[in-house]
């Protein structure tokens, strides 16, 4: 054990552990040791929302019960039409690695992650978590690596209009406080994800600043270190709830939303995914980026409409997938380029020298490469371990294609593909579906991809698509031209999405 590391989580920094390392004993010692008298568990049912159930604590042997056999719950109601109502109990149970201290809760409480279980011990098939963890287990069986992500939260704060210091319209990417007005209100709940397990990497303003008539909406970001995609999924869950809580607090709407105003700029969840092989990056390889990475990205262009389908989840995703935005409709990948639907970022590859140029009289330190492929399309609206499950599926695929790298090279583009000087090259290129039940029926038609090797289950893949094609959106854009109210009650239908 090592002594006086620094932990953001209340529970590790007690007990000078790992969450990973968490046992039952340790959370009952925390729990005595502070005086916890609730313990809440938390998963992300059928439609990847958290939901909750709360366990007063009676007395040490109610507690380690709670903590030794979770408990049991209506999974026809959790999962609807994938568990016969007849016999549709499921067990939720505990992962004592998630544990955290909740930020909320006037009764002094503890809060759990749990896994679905069915009446035999066995896991829960449908459970989006479950989902994620066969498709990481199935992608290192095929390729020989772990399946690591992160993303990239965007997300409006809708407040009443304030007259002192103003942000101009599409200018507040970076401002700072006390231009930024919601600045305290991103630290506070960055503060409370660190503390429940969220590996932040930073947060800052973004572009997006809009005025209504009474009030005024500022977009925000935060951003998460790469980690096992189960556990980004997780953070980012977790992530939504604690946020909308504190907007709650403030007394202002916290949205995620793909798009809350035309002609202004949406929130994508984008997400940086990263392959590791014995514990080190395998993205770059002699300086360029690797043939596992570029077979991942191959993956990436085969699945890149159908996984629409679990990132892009309702009517107003297709209102920020429009063209000459730097949110993507072709499929294609480039460096840097933010129109693309992949993009390679910077990684790091030659910078040890920039701190010495920096700081005159520094040494140079030893700067790991931490490069990404960053996936581009999906938003606020999506089903968080789904599409990372997808993610994880698709990557598997380019794995499995022999021509992988020749297919990645014929979607690699070196312009802007939302410049009109190139329209040539993006009649060339495939699109992503342009609605919900577009979405459904390329997920129909690539449904083997997704259920080949026990991934997804067929049950789940019907749900998605049934849900999908409930929206009957399609041509949506066209019978909506010039129907501003008729927009703007769309849009507030999916504000919290």
């Amino acid at each position: 054990m090592q002594k006086n590391k620094i932990y953001a989580n209340k529970i590790a920094a007690f007990l000078d552990k790992e969450p990973r390392d968490f046992t039952r004993p340790d959370l009952v010692r925390y729990i005595k040791a502070h005086g916890i008298k609730m313990v809440n568990f938390r998963y992300a049912a059928g439609d990847g929302r958290l939901k909750t159930l709360n366990f007063i604590i009676n007395d040490e042997r109610y507690l380690d019960r709670i903590l030794s056999a979770g408990e049991r719950v209506d999974g026809s109601s959790l999962f609807k039409g994938m568990i016969d109502a007849g016999s549709s109990d499921l067990y939720v149970v505990p992962r004592y690695r998630t544990a955290f201290v909740n930020p909320f809760s006037q009764v002094p409480a503890v809060d759990i992650l749990c896994s679905f279980y069915t009446a035999d011990g066995k896991p829960f098939a449908g459970a989006p978590a479950e989902v994620l963890r066969r498709s990481e287990a199935e992608f290192r069986k095929v390729s020989g690596h772990d399946f690591y992500a992160l993303g990239e939260l965007e997300y409006y704060v809708i407040a009443p209009k304030n007259p002192l210091y103003p942000t101009g319209t599409q200018k507040g990417y970076h401002e700072s406080f006390p231009f930024a007005k919601w600045e305290g209100l991103r630290t506070e709940a960055m503060a409370a994800i660190a503390e429940a397990g969220g590996r932040i990497k930073y947060g800052h303003a973004e572009v997006g600043f809009i005025r209504a008539e009474e009030s005024e909406m500022a977009q925000q970001e935060i951003e998460f270190l790469p980690v096992p995609a189960s556990e980004a999924a997780d953070q980012l869950a977790v992530a939504k709830w604690i946020l909308n809580g504190i907007g709650h607090k403030y007394g202002v709407v916290i949205s995620f939303a793909p798009k809350i105003s035309i002609g202004h700029a949406g929130s994508g969840l984008h997400v940086h995914t990263c392959l590791y092989k014995n514990g080190r990056n395998a993205m770059i390889d002699k300086g360029v980026l690797s043939a596992p990475a570029r077979k991942t990205i191959a993956g990436f262009m085969e699945l890149a409409a159908p996984m629409t389908a679990f990132g892009n989840t309702v009517p107003t995703s297709y209102f920020r997938l429009v063209p000459h935005q730097e949110a993507p409709i072709n499929v294609c990948w480039a460096y840097r380029n933010r129109s693309a639907l992949v993009r390679i970022p910077l990684g790091w590859l030659n910078a040890s020298s920039m701190v010495k140029d920096a700081n005159p009289g520094s040494a140079a330190p030893a700067v790991e490469q931490t490069q990404t492929v960053e996936f581009r399309s999906a938003d606020g609206s999506a089903n968080l371990h789904f599409l990372m499950a997808g993610l994880c599926v698709a990557a598997r695929r380019g794995f499995e294609r022999k021509d992988a790298l020749a297919y990645a090279d014929k979607y690699f583009v070196d312009k802007n593909v939302s410049d009109k000087a190139h329209a040539g090259l993006l009649e060339k290129l495939p699109k992503l579906p342009a609605s919900c039940w577009a979405s459904a029926e390329s997920l129909e038609k690539h449904r083997d991809a997704f259920e080949a090797r026990g991934v997804f289950p067929r049950q789940v893949i019907d749900g998605t698509i049934k849900r999908l094609k409930n929206h009957d959106d399609r041509n949506l854009s066209e019978r909506l031209y010039g129907k501003e109210e008729e927009i703007k009650k769309l849009v507030e239908d999916y504000l919290y999405c």
